[in-house]
């Protein structure tokens, strides 16, 4: 059964990076990823309903408009289950402690260590076992 990956970055080239090396995941069907280039974008993703069901967001943290920071505050306002690792290139302990207190599930500092955030993901629960909000 495949789970949706929500990466949100407001860098082209991450998407292209996130492609690549979830290849394999997607080609067999673990994982559906889909993309947003802002915190909005994403908002109104979920909004939507992303299917299959969503598994994880990702994002960024320094992003023009609503940074990761910002989204990460509304989505667990929103959807207090889902779990959110935030992604940045900055790994200072100020923006660790803002994502920690606001909900964050991991901080992960770029460039992305892919198999380290592999287990990270395999470690999340399922959607259908998470604790509802």
């Amino acid at each position: 059964m495949s789970v949706s990956i929500l990466i949100v970055d407001d860098e082209p080239d991450v998407a292209d990076l996130f492609r690549q090396r979830f290849r394999r995941e997607v080609r067999e069907g673990t994982y559906v990823i889909h993309f947003a280039g802002s915190g909005e974008e994403a908002l109104g993703k979920l909004a939507d309903g992303v299917r299959p069901e969503l598994i994880v967001l990702l994002s960024d943290i320094n992003m023009p408009g609503m940074d990761g920071l910002g989204l990460l505050r509304e989505v667990k306002q929103r959807h207090a289950e889902l779990p959110v690792i935030m992604v940045t290139a900055y790994g200072d302990d100020e923006r660790r402690r803002k994502a920690s207190e606001y909900g964050a599930a991991e901080f992960v500092t770029k460039p992305v260590d892919f198999d380290l955030l592999k287990q990270h993901l395999q470690q999340l629960p399922p959607p259908h076992l998470r604790a509802p909000a």
